[in-house]
């Protein structure tokens, strides 16, 4: 850790906003470069205009390469589209323009000339093919939407993101962002001047582009999924902070429209994010579940003479998907412990219009906390691979009432049990918070206590180790038989695990676990380690010996 992580940043930590931006529309990537290349990880196309790998070229050749795939999938309703603050969002999000109105796409764009969180991209695609119906919402046929968000969510200022969310209103799924990805490096190859533009004036002025009000149809639907008459009546009292991302606007319009005692925090939006303190490498990076990122918030909850301002503060990254909850007695909660809670809260009696049926959802990396939760409530946890698009098929047809990732992502149910988002929801974690408190009259840190009384208290934690790239591809290919140990931190192995169990899918790594720890170890996609995330129930020397012999199960694993 950098020992300036959770102090101010410095002028020389900040980008230099014209030379990103300059960036975008000067460099051009190289297609042989596997660096430069489109590549759709869990959450779209990310990379830096600098660094040749976020450039007007790869949006002009992913725009085409989406205008073909919606066309091809039967696709032909109306394109939802919006951006975060990021400086390369803007950039982006006009070249989108241009390609997807020279292409004859009705496009929706924010009314406001403004910033859209991730969510409300969501479910503007969910409302228009049907999530208000009690038939459902299709997700295929004529008159579909779909979406495009401009964002890196919580990487540095100097990044830029590109993501697409099908008719589903979720993230795309690996067929989806596989053909994109490779049609659009077949357009960088061939030349990105063959595709279609018209001006940004004129994609502004075309009969397909129209004005869609993002912002009010999201505030004013929250009302379906949230107890805000609970909030308004206890008079808690909510410090909202944006970061600086996309739903800065959104809190003060929640807090007009449904009069909470609700004040944004930190207003500011700046490009260079000059007001962040910096993270755990001294990089400026929104991550509203880092305690570094965060510390300016929690200072403010925590601090001498400070912890009676707000009874919780929360932290949204700069597209908003993500949550961080911060309470005067524990200051920034661990995203897992926040997830048992919520899904304690929510199977507990909060919803009672929710399927009797309706399992849990956690990624296969989240706590086995919420898995203890789960079978005390009688309900099934379904644990899944990395990635929130794999809780969009139960999240659409109710089998699967809450879904949440260790990474502070999640949504869950209308109060009615019909599907809210099927992409991740910050705001709507952070104003549950709010709600817990409202009805319970206790912090969430307070409900995790008694959770830790109740099943335990756990360590968590994630560490990385170097790993070639031929490593990395062994590792994401690993089958449970190449694992040949039988004890993990001096217990027996129970399960060694390359798919998840709640889908079957593939993990792209191994999970271990004894009856008190588990490991999971998966490549990174960016860098040339591998992840291993541990728990243990024992200890936090034990949660290191787990850490120590993981690496070890793993080197062996890869003939090492």
């Amino acid at each position: 850790m950098d020992p300036r992580a959770g102090t101010l940043a410095r002028e020389e930590d900040l980008i230099d906003v014209d030379a990103v931006v300059g960036a975008y529309y000067d460099l051009h990537p190289d297609v042989d470069d596997p660096a430069q290349k489109v590549v759709f990880g869990t959450s779209g196309h990310r990379g830096a205009s600098l660094d040749h790998a976020f450039n007007e070229d790869h949006i002009v050749a992913t725009t085409q390469a989406i205008v073909e795939y919606r066309r091809g999938q039967g696709t032909d309703g109306p394109l939802y589209i919006g951006r975060d603050t990021h400086a390369l969002s803007l950039p982006a999000w006009q070249s989108a323009l241009e390609v997807l109105a020279a292409s004859g796409v009705t496009v929706m764009i924010d009314a406001r000339d403004s910033y859209t969180p991730t969510p409300a991209v969501s479910q503007a695609i969910l409302l228009h093919n049907g999530a208000t119906s009690s038939d459902g919402v299709r997700t295929s046929g004529p008159g579909l939407a779909d979406g495009i968000v401009v964002t890196p969510s919580h990487n540095p200022p100097r990044d830029g993101g590109f993501k697409y969310n099908p008719p589903h209103g979720g993230p795309a799924g690996s067929e989806a962002t596989g053909w994109i990805a490779d049609r659009a490096n077949e357009i960088l190859r061939s030349g990105v001047g063959q595709v279609k533009r018209v001006s940004l004036d004129e994609a502004l002025a075309a009969d397909t582009t129209h004005r869609h009000d993002f912002m009010s149809s999201y505030v004013d639907d929250l009302a379906s999924v949230l107890d805000l008459d609970a909030i308004r009546s206890s008079g808690v009292r909510i410090g909202a902070d944006p970061l600086g991302g996309a739903s800065v606007e959104y809190w003060g319009a929640i807090a007009e429209r449904y009069d909470l005692d609700l004040t944004v925090v930190n207003p500011q939006v700046d490009p260079r994010w000059a007001f962040m303190t910096l993270d755990w490498d001294a990089k400026i990076r929104m991550d509203c579940s880092s305690p570094y990122a965060m510390a300016s918030l929690v200072e403010k909850m925590t601090g001498e003479g400070t912890s009676d301002v707000f009874d919780v503060a929360t932290g949204n990254d700069a597209d908003s998907d993500r949550h961080g909850i911060v309470t005067p007695d524990a200051g920034l909660m661990n995203p897992n412990h926040f997830l048992a809670v919520a899904i304690r809260y929510l199977y507990s009696g909060a919803r009672p219009g929710w399927p009797d049926a309706a399992a849990i959802g956690k990624t296969l990396v989240s706590s086995s906390l919420i898995s203890r939760v789960g079978a005390s409530l009688g309900r099934e946890v379904v644990e899944v691979p990395v990635g929130f698009k794999w809780f969009v098929p139960g999240l659409l047809d109710a089998s699967v009432g809450f879904g949440g990732e260790e990474s502070a992502g999640a949504s869950f149910l209308r109060k009615d049990g019909r599907v809210w988002t099927t992409d991740k929801d910050g705001i709507l974690l952070a104003l549950l918070a709010s709600e817990i408190i409202a009805t319970t009259g206790k912090s969430p840190s307070k409900h995790h206590a008694e959770l830790v009384s109740e099943f335990g208290e756990s360590w968590y934690a994630r560490v990385d180790a170097p790993a070639t790239l031929d490593e990395k591809a062994t590792l994401a290919k690993l089958s449970p038989e190449q694992v040949t140990a039988t004890s993990l931190a001096g217990e027996e192995i129970t399960a060694k695990l390359t798919e998840a169990p709640g889908n079957g899918a593939k993990i792209g790594g191994l999970k271990v676990t004894t009856e008190n720890a588990w490991f999971a170890a998966r490549p990174s996609g960016t860098e040339n380690v591998y992840k291993i995330y541990g728990e243990s129930f024992v200890s936090a020397d034990h949660l290191k010996t787990v850490q120590a012999e993981a690496k070890d199960v793993v080197s062996a694993a890869l003939g090492g």
